[in-house]
């Protein structure tokens, strides 16, 4: 599996209209459902008169967490091309939710397929890619004897100190490329006395 995969960098907007319908689209950078869940919530409230509030999301680096939903549109009109759009560009921990303001004229199996894909498209056409990586967060635990030790591994391999607790046993939050845990972790438990505790 990839350490590292494509997300947006902020939140964007786009907007399509057909025949008097108003597709709104809005696309998120998310890491849960959890807030998966509350933005949907929010926007339904925020356009609590639009008929339908259409979405789709991908989580994990992995990209094997997925949902379509068509929100009352007729099955697979409208959650399934806006994910359609999610995988096109290879993202995840993304979600794009399309609200629609109904215009009084149907617009059929293929005019939905297509209002809601180009919806999407233009919320992504306004998003940054951005390349991330999947990291491994943990804590080192170590006794003062050994702190020159330590620090050594930390400033030769360039690894962020998140977090750090100085008491009575030395404890450094920092995290760690994925495929470079393993080798970074050997380097730090060949020092007597340490401990990782994995996140």
């Amino acid at each position: 599996m990839s350490d590292s995969y494509l997300t947006i960098a902020a939140p964007t907007e786009g907007i399509f209209k057909d025949k008097g319908s108003k597709f709104l689209a809005y696309a998120y950078p998310v890491e849960s459902e959890d807030e998966i869940k509350e933005l949907v919530q929010l926007l339904k409230k925020e356009h609590y008169s639009a008929r339908h509030h259409c979405y789709a999301w991908r989580l994990g680096a992995d990209k094997t967490h997925f949902r379509a939903n068509d929100d009352g549109e007729p099955s697979s009109t409208a959650g399934r091309p806006i994910l359609g759009q999610i995988q096109r560009l290879d993202l995840t921990n993304v979600l794009i939710v399309v609200v629609r303001y109904f215009g009084g004229t149907l617009l059929g199996v293929s005019g939905l397929i297509n209002a809601y894909r180009e919806a999407a498209v233009a919320a992504l056409e306004q998003a940054e890619i951005v390349e991330k990586l999947v990291e491994e967060n943990f804590w080192v635990e170590f006794d003062y004897l050994n702190m020159n030790s330590v620090m050594k591994v930390f400033k030769d391999e360039n690894l962020p100190q998140k977090k750090t607790d100085f008491d009575l046993r030395c404890k450094i939050k920092s995290a760690i490329r994925q495929n470079e845990a393993e080798r970074i972790f050997s380097l730090l438990n060949n020092i007597e006395g340490v401990r990782i505790n994995i996140l």
